[in-house]
């Protein structure tokens, strides 16, 4: 009985970040929707072992990355969303929806490890050994894709050069 309430907390917790998450990376909010039950269907076939995972958010993002990466190979990713978002006339789109997309357009153009450190740093608020465990490489790797993302978004004008964001990759060192 415990274990059944400790899942579904987990699950409800854990809910918005997967789908916020996903929509970052994959531009679509229902199909982030779609995968995120996914990864919480995967959650609860194997319950036992994630709750023991050091980090079971970390265990439930890799899922769900990887649901996403499956998906794109079989969709192609951003053929069906980039027609939906062209379509739309800038006028009737309302400043937060336009920073929404224009977020989602500068995260598109980065290569995929470095679209996901950040999305797990800075979206889903994982630290560098989460992430690292999330998308399954070292720590070090992590903070060199997220070092380069920051590079490649500021380089595009996302973000100021005056602009710094906690926990840069430079300056995170784990404490522990």
């Amino acid at each position: 009985m415990e274990d059944d309430r400790a899942l579904a907390e987990f699950c409800r917790a854990e809910w918005p970040r997967l789908v916020g998450s996903l929509s970052l990376d994959v531009g679509s909010r229902e199909l982030a929707e779609d995968l995120a039950q996914e990864t919480l269907a995967r959650v609860c076939t194997h319950w036992r072992r994630v709750r023991k995972a050091d980090s079971p958010s970390a265990w439930a993002h890799r899922v769900a990355f990887n649901l996403a990466k499956s998906h794109g190979r079989r969709q192609g990713r951003w053929a069906r969303v980039q027609p939906l978002l062209a379509a739309r006339p800038l006028g009737a789109v309302d400043l937060d929806r336009a920073s929404v997309l224009a977020v989602r357009d500068a995260l598109a153009t980065l290569p995929t490890a470095q679209r996901q450190a950040l999305i797990l740093r800075y979206f889903a608020d994982l630290s560098v050994r989460d992430t690292a465990a999330a998308m399954r490489c070292p720590e070090n790797t992590v903070k060199t894709h997220t070092r380069r993302a920051l590079e490649a978004l500021r380089l595009s004008g996302l973000l100021d050069d005056g602009i710094e964001l906690a926990d840069e990759p430079d300056h995170d060192e784990e404490v522990g």
